[in-house]
């Protein structure tokens, strides 16, 4: 289980997540994923982030068993390291290319929702299944990805959209076979590199700077509700539930 950066190219940083089985990273993985991309953001010599993750799925958002298994320290502990990682891609100060397979749920909306541009395969479906897990929250990110409307349908249902919808909706630069992915992300950053380092800075500062919303302050609003839902105590009724049919 690793959070590991490599230099493929010059002036191109990846960030590879590896947490078996899905990618559903514990409290550390977070922080570790935060610290990562901070750092790669720093390096001079960078002009480009790729955010990917091996196996099967990009993200499938936090790791459950592990707030069942600690409870109130786990939960608090996986809030504010989703909070750090989405803020980290957002603030990076180059921009952040995410390549996304498989499966991208609850976190992985925040890391995706948050990035600069989006490479997809075409199994890569996008989704916030938080109301059947007893969370809230994201929904600051899964509406960079997708219409207003649409948005609140998917999140009051749980369904997820195929990287095909979100690319017919603009938010996804490209869908390639899964094969392709990461060859397909390598050119999409290798095109941004190609551009003066220092305006590239200036640029994504710039780009941040004009966004109508508050990534941070609204995604710290959705996080308020997800504390209320556990201290009513609804949130460990459904997460029971949800840890029982094995999913």
């Amino acid at each position: 289980m690793s959070v590991s950066t490599s230099s493929p190219e010059k002036g191109i940083s990846v960030i590879t997540v590896d947490f078996p089985p899905v990618n559903a990273l514990p409290v550390h993985g977070w922080y570790a994923l935060a610290d990562a991309v901070r750092a790669a953001g720093r390096d001079q010599e960078v002009r480009c982030v790729v955010l990917a993750a091996a196996g099967r799925g990009f993200n499938a958002g936090v790791d459950i068993k592990e707030i069942q298994a600690r409870g109130q320290s786990a939960l608090l502990g996986a809030n504010s390291g989703c909070a750090q990682a989405f803020a980290a891609v957002y603030e990076c100060e180059v921009p952040v290319v995410a390549a996304v397979q498989g499966f991208c749920l609850g976190g992985g909306i925040g890391l995706a929702g948050n990035s600069d541009a989006i490479v997809a395969s075409e199994n890569a479906v996008f989704g916030l299944p938080e109301l059947d897990r007893g969370a809230l929250g994201a929904a600051t990110h899964l509406a960079r990805l997708v219409p207003q409307h649409l948005m609140r349908a998917l999140y009051y249902t749980s369904r997820t959209a195929t990287a095909a919808e979100l690319h017919a909706h603009g938010s996804v630069w490209r869908v390639v076979p899964r094969d392709e992915l990461s060859s397909a992300a390598l050119e999409l950053a290798r095109e941004i590199t190609a551009k003066d380092g220092t305006l590239l800075r200036l640029a994504k500062a710039a780009i941040n700077g004009i966004d109508p919303v508050d990534v941070r302050r609204s995604y710290r609003f959705e996080q308020g509700f997800t504390f209320e839902a556990n201290l009513s105590g609804v949130a460990d009724r459904v997460r029971d539930g949800f840890g029982k049919e094995g999913t």
